[in-house]
């Protein structure tokens, strides 16, 4: 239910227009920190276009000169969390290729935890699922190409293609990740820190797992 006078989400709206100037730039940034804290700290259902303009010191107005409504600031934020994810696994594809990632499962289930951590708004939106049919296809193409680069990493480690079978295996290990890290942040509580260290060592013994498996694949 909306407030009065608050418009009704719009799917796939954008960037009504592009900030050139700095103080422009400054209050778009000032808009979405606001709709973090507000989700973060009150909810989804706290997060209207008035209620942001409060948190972020401007007037209502000014958030439509950027923003047509709610659902379009919604899903500029669900854009901006889901960019974190697909810079993260370009980042370790690039350091597996320079030989920089000896411990592959460790770092790469640390770097994802800090991010699910530190991004309390974008799991209030994960966790209610409040996704447009844009973002939630967006969240399937990011969760795709961070299988993808998972891919690219395991085919780097042992030395060659790992077809069809790399493909699904790191397909699961994206889901598992997903679902147990989200499971770990999502209260408001004390994360179980110890679940992550047990992610690790489940995901640890499945690489080792489909290492053999490839390796007798090849032979």
């Amino acid at each position: 239910m909306t407030e009065a006078g608050e418009r009704q989400p719009t799917s796939g709206a954008r960037l009504r227009r592009q900030p050139q100037q700095a103080r422009s730039r400054a209050r778009v940034e000032a808009i979405l920190a606001a709709a973090d804290r507000i989700l973060s700290q009150e909810g989804y259902e706290a997060l209207t276009t008035r209620r942001i303009a409060e948190e972020a010191g401007t007037p209502v107005g000014s958030i439509y000169q950027f923003y047509a409504d709610k659902g379009a600031i919604v899903d500029a934020l669900g854009r901006r969390y889901l960019d974190a994810f697909k810079a993260a696994i370009d980042e370790l594809v690039e350091r597996t290729v320079e030989g920089d990632l000896s411990d592959p499962v460790g770092t790469m289930v640390g770097v994802y935890a800090e991010l699910v951590r530190s991004q309390t708004g974008g799991m209030a939106l994960w966790a209610g699922r409040h996704l447009s049919p844009e973002l939630a296809r967006a969240d399937e193409a990011s969760n795709a190409h961070i299988a993808e680069g998972l891919q690219r990493i395991v085919e780097h480690l042992i030395g060659g293609p790992g077809g069809h079978r790399a493909q699904r295996a790191t397909r699961m290990v994206v889901w598992a990740a997903n679902a147990v890290l989200h499971e770990v942040f999502k209260s408001d509580g004390e994360p179980d820190l110890e679940a992550v260290d047990e992610l690790k060592r489940m995901l640890n013994a499945y690489w080792e797992d489909l290492r053999c498996r490839l390796a007798a694949a090849e032979g």
